[in-house]
């Protein structure tokens, strides 16, 4: 068995980390502490959170939002905002669109898409694509990304989806073909056939016509089929890539990790360490103390039972909030010290 510091400073080599679990059990405390852990050896870090209820911002006490802020030597931090990352995705896709269809499309286009804002899962599809461009794009600017995700269900969901949408845009590729096949056949039975459909969407600068809109359509569609599939391959390459899976030494917290670990073991994500949170200190007394400590003492060993093929860390219930730079470095000092 290799000690617990000793495998959590060895991630701090990989590209990508992922630090998850339930909600409320200190993942961004201690994806904050891993990311200056990083920094602090060396390596130039970016912190990222996914969770619409940011907190990033709240432990390092600075405002971060939506681009990227430094935080210290060599540590940058971003706050991913679902409703933004859904309208600039939404934005984007209108003008593409416009760019392959007549002016006078331009009101449905907009109607259409401002509707599909709505729809369940954009909010989530322009989360992952945004994920996706960090994870695929951002080896020339920082040597580790780490992820501070949403709890469990919203991360697997994430982790599955681009399997889903490839898929997807296989669909759309498909019946686009089918549709350029049967345009063609048409105007081979009759040259002077025209709809007000097909006049809406035939009548483009002719940069954007025919089969050079075709070949438009599918290039957009392949280059996001392409960035889904790179940023998936990194998630399954356990040497850039490893989930650090969050807890806390009570029942809830536990029934979910062990659900956490089962799912994500089924889509082969690599989990390399468990981080137990808040585990109370040892010289901690008292009655009241001593009741907890063994209670506390019951799900240790469930966890240790349960996940005893993982790397396993135990991080003690501080005196005071973790707030600020210094309190997040000890944090990261006590993860990784050997």
């Amino acid at each position: 068995n290799i000690s617990d510091p000793i495998v959590l400073k060895s991630l701090l080599d990989r590209r990508l980390l992922f630090v998850g679990g339930k909600g409320g059990v200190g993942k961004t405390t201690i994806a904050s502490a891993l990311a200056i852990a990083a920094a602090d050896g060396g390596r130039s870090c970016l912190v990222v959170s996914t969770d619409p209820a940011h907190s990033l911002g709240d432990v390092f006490g600075k405002s971060i939002g939506g681009s990227k802020q430094q935080l210290d030597k060599k540590l940058w931090g971003l706050e991913i905002d679902p409703d933004e990352e859904a309208e600039r995705h939404i934005g984007t896709v209108k003008l593409q669109m416009k760019n392959l269809v007549h002016p006078r499309m331009y009101g449905a286009v907009d109607r259409q898409l401002d509707f599909a804002r709505l729809a369940p899962g954009t909010m989530e599809a322009a989360l992952l694509e945004r994920m996706a461009e960090l994870m695929t794009e951002s080896r020339n600017e920082f040597d580790l990304v780490v992820f501070d995700t949403a709890p469990t269900g919203h991360t697997l969901r994430l982790l599955s989806l681009p399997d889903i949408m490839m898929a997807w845009t296989e669909g759309l590729l498909r019946h686009n073909q089918r549709s350029s096949d049967l345009s063609a056949k048409l105007k081979l039975f009759n040259a002077s056939l025209q709809s007000e459909d097909q006049t809406l969407l035939g009548e483009v600068p002719s940069e954007y016509s025919g089969s050079t809109r075709d070949t438009r359509i599918t290039d957009i569609l392949r280059s996001r089929q392409r960035k889904l599939r790179r940023a998936s391959d990194l998630l399954l390459d356990r040497s850039a890539s490893a989930f650090i899976l969050v807890l806390n030494p009570d029942k809830l917290s536990l029934l979910e990790s062990q659900k956490a670990v089962a799912a994500l073991e089924q889509v082969h994500v690599p989990i390399e360490a468990v981080v137990v949170n808040r585990v109370m200190p040892d010289d901690a007394d008292g009655g009241f103390v001593d009741a907890r400590r063994r209670q506390e003492s019951t799900y240790r060993d469930a966890i240790d039972r349960e996940f005893s093929n993982l790397h396993r860390k135990t991080l003690p219930l501080l005196s005071d909030d973790v707030l600020g730079i210094e309190a997040l470095r000890h944090v990261g000092q006590l993860l990784t010290k050997v």
